[in-house]
């Protein structure tokens, strides 16, 4: 797989990812079991999942300027470590106010260290394979949330949860290291256009763009990004806890869905990357959105485990291979010198809906109950497919020999093909 992708810079991202990612899962799969252990109610729970959103809105939107004014390398090393101590210091505290500041600061770190990685791929990826080199991106996080939950269930069960918890800090701080030793601060600065010839469909390097005109230019990927922002943050939290209450599925259990869904992403996401390149990224969001949202619907009704596991597998293989496809086709709509601004909008879109999305999903399953909550996520999946067919013409795939620009109006002139 890593064959048509020869960068070392590009192989050092991945590798940092896999380890964060690994960090991540651990995490994700105990972040609401410990909540519900120390009593919080679902509002509550839902509230500090906004919290933590609200740190990666915060520090998306400036997160641009910073990266313009630091290096990635040096952005990347401060939020890894700083990510390492929040969740090293998560399973001993107690009290709202000390979880909400530390969640808070999670969110500003992830959202560095996202931003970072993302605008350094993007720099380093030829036009022509973007979504390939995304969907091995996608790939690397999927595999780090399939092994987390594994590595979680299987120290829980021989010690204490905190012990997951510095588990996961141990894997952040190794890959701040991978950062620190192994990338090369002058090549994440480089994008590749200008390293080889022009003409290969990649967007020509100049002035940045204005943010009106990347808002425009990606307000597709920003849709998708904000859908799955909305959607992952509720389902983390409140599934474990829809199965437990309502299907009867014991907690054990529950640890391992994050797993079942990473599995999906893991092995789908780079066939998703590969036909987005080939037929258009627009075109495959819009089937995965579409099946994606008929399994969520359908879960609903689901009563046997297996069954169950299948569904989340293939929600994971639909929904979590959008984000990947949407990076990618943001890629090919801005030019290199925008890449940095149009991570921070895209990231800022994707906490936006972390941040909307859990005190939403908490309230309509505090008062109408799960089936509720998980058909409403339908929906929003479902607005995204109708929203992916008025916008169609924002996918270069679709007008094939127009230039980007001449097909948006108000933006920079065409260039010469």
């Amino acid at each position: 797989m890593l064959d048509r992708v020869r960068d070392r810079t590009t192989r050092v991202i991945y590798l940092a990812t896999l380890l964060v990612g690994t960090a991540y899962g651990v995490s994700i799969a105990l972040t609401a079991l410990r909540l519900n252990a120390l009593g919080y109610d679902k509002p509550t729970i839902g509230s500090l999942a906004a919290v933590f959103a609200c740190g990666i809105v915060v520090f998306s939107l400036p997160m641009s300027a910073v990266l313009a004014r630091f290096s990635a390398k040096s952005v990347l090393i401060a939020a890894l470590a700083g990510y390492a101590l929040c969740v090293g210091v998560f399973p001993f505290l107690e009290s709202v106010r000390a979880v909400a500041a530390t969640r808070f600061l999670d969110g500003a770190c992830s959202a560095a260290t996202w931003i970072g990685f993302e605008t350094v791929l993007l720099r380093r990826a030829e036009a022509r394979q973007k979504a390939y080199v995304t969907s091995i991106y996608a790939i690397a996080i999927a595999l780090g949330y399939l092994l987390g939950p594994i590595l979680a269930k299987g120290i829980v069960a021989l010690a204490p949860m905190r012990m997951a918890f510095l588990a996961s800090s141990a894997l952040a701080l190794a890959a701040c290291a991978v950062v620190a030793l192994m990338l090369d601060r002058a090549a994440a600065e480089r994008s590749i256009a200008e390293a080889s010839p022009a003409g290969e469909g990649e967007p020509a390097a100049g002035e940045p763009l204005s943010t009106r005109a990347v808002l425009r230019r990606i307000r597709t990927s920003l849709f998708a990004t904000f859908a799955y922002g909305y959607f992952q943050a509720s389902v983390v939290l409140f599934l474990p806890l829809f199965l437990i209450e309502s299907k009867g599925v014991t907690e054990s259990r529950t640890i391992l869905v994050p797993a079942f869904f990473a599995a999906g992403m893991l092995l789908f996401s780079n066939y998703a990357g590969r036909l987005g390149d080939r037929v258009g990224h627009l075109l495959v969001m819009r089937w995965l959105a579409a099946v994606g949202a008929l399994m969520v619907a359908a879960f609903v009704w689901l009563e046997s485990w297996p069954l169950m596991c299948a569904a989340i597998f293939v929600a994971g293989a639909t929904l979590a291979a959008v984000s990947p496809v949407s990076l990618a086709l943001q890629g090919v709509v801005v030019d290199a010198a925008s890449y940095g601004r149009a991570s921070s909008l895209y990231n800022g879109l994707y906490a936006a809906g972390m941040l909307v999305g859990p005190p939403v999903s908490s309230l309509l399953f505090a008062r109408f109950g799960g089936g509720a909550m998980l058909g409403h996520l339908a929906a929003l999946w479902a607005g995204f497919v109708v929203f992916s067919i008025v916008c169609w013409r924002d996918d270069p795939a679709t007008r094939r020999g127009v230039t980007v620009a001449a097909s948006i109006p108000g933006e920079r002139e065409p260039t010469a093909p």
